[in-house]
């Protein structure tokens, strides 16, 4: 099945809004470069994700993942990694469907969103594989709390908007991938 996928300006976008987020998350956690710099991630849309990195439910995936180090010595042969899987079919229906949301604001509050999580697994203040449903909906709220914590003083059109529209729903699913 094809899904509409972000095009060149979306993509374009999709950069901005990683920048308004990584600095709206750094300032919110006080981090420095270096401390930073220990969140490895990136982020993937839909052209290049795997078939398990596509959701049919939500905006974005947080896919784990492990990164081999061969060339150099190390203590720990191997480091998390995490990719923000973007889906961008979702988005685009989610804008389709209401004519106020905008996206950047949408993928501004979706990315900040995926990396609270992103700091939160790589300082241990939550585990990746959470085994109950209980865990895993206190880890959302969690995160959808300090998402709006962090992003309701940012000026930005529409983005108010989607702070209420979205207070309310899971937009994050979790899945572990082979290592990278």
């Amino acid at each position: 099945m094809a899904y509409r996928s972000f095009q060149h300006n979306d993509l374009i976008m999709v950069r901005d809004a990683l920048d308004i987020a990584e600095d709206a998350t750094n300032d919110y956690y006080k981090f420095s470069t270096s401390q930073w710099k220990r969140s490895q991630y990136d982020v993937k849309t839909l052209q290049s994700l795997k078939r398990d990195e596509i959701s049919h439910h939500a905006f974005a995936l947080l896919s784990k993942q492990e990164r081999r180090i061969s060339r150099f010595e190390s203590k720990t042969k191997g480091r998390d990694f995490y990719f923000i899987c973007l889906q961008d079919h979702r988005i685009l229906e989610a804008l389709k469907r209401d004519e106020n949301l905008g996206l950047l604001s949408i993928l501004v509050y979706v990315l900040t969103h995926e990396l609270i999580h992103v700091v939160r697994f790589c300082n241990f203040l939550q585990r990746y594989n959470a085994s109950q449903n209980e865990e895993i909906d206190r880890e959302e709220r969690v995160v959808h709390s300090t998402t709006f914590e962090i992003l309701q003083d940012i000026s930005m059109p529409e983005l108010d908007y989607v702070l209420d529209v979205y207070k309310d729903h899971r937009v994050c699913e979790m899945s572990d991938s082979q290592p990278v």
